[in-house]
């Protein structure tokens, strides 16, 4: 038998493997989603996050800097993380040990919330430890720092672990499905984050208790991990030393489409950037009423921002498995700009403010799944994980510089400002992206 029949061969009982436990995987990636997600989404949503570290600093370019670190720990770890599974056979056990790292710094934010106001539980005071606010301030960017560092090298197993367990005829749906059931979980205890914990101050500050929750669900979530079965590929790279690696790099970006993919999505990420920043803009220039501003409000706009996006997200998959994930990179984008242009006209009210949260969850939630799906189109097995880690490093990038350069922005001239230019960046990458629908098309 020739070695191009022995290669066939091989191939062929690998994808007889992943066919195989293709139910199983399927659910346990689910299973990982729907906890995991939840409690990223409670960490990340544009709402609970900011507004503590506003409570802290009273600054937008503060806010914007502690938000940065995250990007920049990302930023730093996306290649190297590629360059870690690029030669191994099973991923999921990286992903595991990443994944529990990932969690540790999440408790570590709740700690920090905890240190500066001190801690009530039934009836007992566990008296504050932290100085003072700037303290518990530079304590979370530090704690975002190491959860960037460790989800720059989780996103790339991850995506890479999709592109090998679950073929790209189904992708779309898995990950809408995924966003389906987090949002609906999400959705429920972001009202109890801001309807009850932030609102009554449970266990002596809301805002932590809630940092708190999202750690034990993510923590849930990483028990799906252990129920996949990873089959092993005929053959991976050789191991090599990162500058190696990095060389091979403008070879992978002449991949057909990979380009136009790469400059489309990073603007995007610039774009979305500024979305923590929507919560201030409704706290500090549409002179909202008081039950937006408090507890409740979060929680309701938490809600909206999450639980449309959440029915929303399968057809977002669906469509993409359909038509392709260019169109629906690019009407995720334009959905996106078209109510972030919405929140300029200063709806005041707490239900007209959650129709545009709605909204804005829509396009952005839409933009994560056709972007994820899209970039695993690109590529051969072995290019993968480092043309998936390149997309993540540039794109962190851009999250890193976006709430910076936004909050110096928006403290220059206003959040008004500041929102147009990102509609101009998003009008930009609709007209990159939509150059791939020619060049690459699902099959």
């Amino acid at each position: 038998m020739s070695d191009a029949d022995l290669q066939r061969a091989a191939e062929e009982a690998f994808t007889f493997e992943v066919n195989k436990h293709l139910k199983r995987n399927y659910f346990a990636l689910l299973m990982h989603g729907v906890f995991g997600m939840t409690g990223f989404r409670l960490l990340q949503a544009p709402t609970f996050l900011p507004a503590y570290l506003y409570v802290l600093s009273s600054s937008p370019t503060a806010v914007g800097l502690v938000l940065a670190a995250q990007h920049i720990g990302s930023t730093l770890a996306s290649l190297p993380g590629g360059n870690m599974i690029s030669h191994r056979k099973k991923v999921v056990p990286i992903f595991m040990w990443v994944g529990g790292a990932m969690r540790v710094a999440v408790l570590g934010i709740a700690v920090a919330g905890f240190g500066v106001t001190g801690l009530t539980l039934f009836g007992f005071k566990v008296p504050s430890f932290l100085p003072d606010e700037t303290v518990a301030l530079w304590t979370i960017g530090l704690c975002l720092l190491l959860f960037g560092s460790f989800n720059g090298m989780q996103s790339v197993a991850f995506q890479f672990t999709v592109s090998k367990l679950i073929p790209v005829a189904v992708r779309g749906r898995l990950m809408g499905f995924r966003n389906f059931f987090a949002g609906i979980v999400a959705a429920a205890v972001a009202y109890m984050g801001g309807g009850y914990f932030i609102e009554h101050n449970v266990l002596g500050n809301g805002y932590a208790t809630t940092f708190f929750l999202a750690f034990v669900l993510t923590a849930i979530g990483l028990l799906g991990l252990k129920q996949i079965r990873e089959p092993e590929p005929p053959n991976v790279q050789a191991p090599a030393p990162l500058m190696q690696r990095l060389r091979d790099l403008p070879r992978q970006t002449r991949t057909p489409g990979f380009r136009r993919y790469l400059v489309g999505s990073t603007l995007a990420s610039l774009a979305i950037a500024a979305a923590p920043f929507y919560i201030l803009h409704v706290k500090q220039e549409l002179n909202a009423s008081g039950e937006v501003l408090g507890g409740y409000g979060l929680g309701v706009l938490t809600i909206s921002f999450m639980l449309l996006p959440t029915f929303v997200a399968p057809i977002w998959g669906m469509l993409g498995d359909r038509f392709g994930n260019s169109w629906t990179f690019a009407a995720s984008i334009a959905i996106w700009g078209v109510f972030l242009l919405i929140l300029l006209i200063a709806p005041t009210s707490l239900f007209s403010l959650a129709i545009v949260f709605s909204g804005l969850g829509v396009g952005i939630g839409g933009l994560q799944i056709a972007g994820q799906n899209l970039l695993l189109e690109f590529g051969s097995r072995d290019d993968q994980p480092m043309m998936i880690a390149l997309a993540s490093m540039v794109a962190s990038a851009m999250f890193a510089a976006g709430p910076i350069l936004g909050g110096a922005l928006a403290e220059a001239t206003s959040y008004t400002v500041m929102f147009l230019v990102a509609i101009v960046i998003k009008g930009v990458a609709v007209w990159v992206i939509l150059g791939n629908v020619r060049r690459r098309k699902l099959v």
